[in-house]
C-alpha cells in the first residue's frame, strides 16, 4: 500500500514558476515509476510526466522545455518543477505509483494560470 499527497499548487500568473512536491508515505526506492497527471475541467486526465528509479524520464509534449521531474529517494519525494506557465497548464496535478502492477494515485493539487 502508498500513500501520496501533493502540495505546492497555487495560483501563478502567466509565465511563473511552482514546484509540485508528492510525498510518498514509505519508501519510494522500489517504485520503478512514478509520474504526474493533470485533469483540466471537463477534460479527462493526462499524462505529464514521469520518471523511474533509474532516472529516466519522459514528458508530454505540449510541457517539454518547461517543465522538469525529479525524484529524492531519500526524501520518498517526487517533484514537478513547472515554468513558463501558460493558462492551458491549469489543472488538477495528480502523482501516480505504480508498485506491483498496481496503480495509486494522491488527491491532487490544484494549479490555476491566470492573470
Amino acid at each position: 500500500q502508498v500513500q501520496l499527497v501533493e502540495s505546492g499548487g497555487g495560483l501563478v500568473q502567466p509565465g511563473g514558476s511552482l514546484r509540485l512536491s508528492c510525498v510518498a508515505s514509505g519508501s519510494i526506492s522500489s517504485i520503478n515509476y512514478m509520474g504526474w497527471y493533470r485533469q483540466a475541467p471537463g477534460k479527462e486526465r493526462e499524462f505529464v510526466a514521469f520518471i523511474t528509479v533509474g532516472g529516466h524520464t519522459n514528458y508530454v509534449d505540449s510541457v517539454k522545455g518547461r517543465f522538469a521531474i525529479a525524484r529524492d529517494n531519500a526524501k520518498n519525494t517526487v517533484y514537478l518543477q513547472m515554468g513558463s506557465l501558460k493558462p492551458e497548464d491549469t489543472a488538477v496535478y495528480y502523482c501516480n505509483a505504480i508498485l506491483s502492477s498496481k496503480n495509486y494515485w494522491g488527491q491532487g493539487t490544484q494549479v490555476t494560470v491566470s492573470s
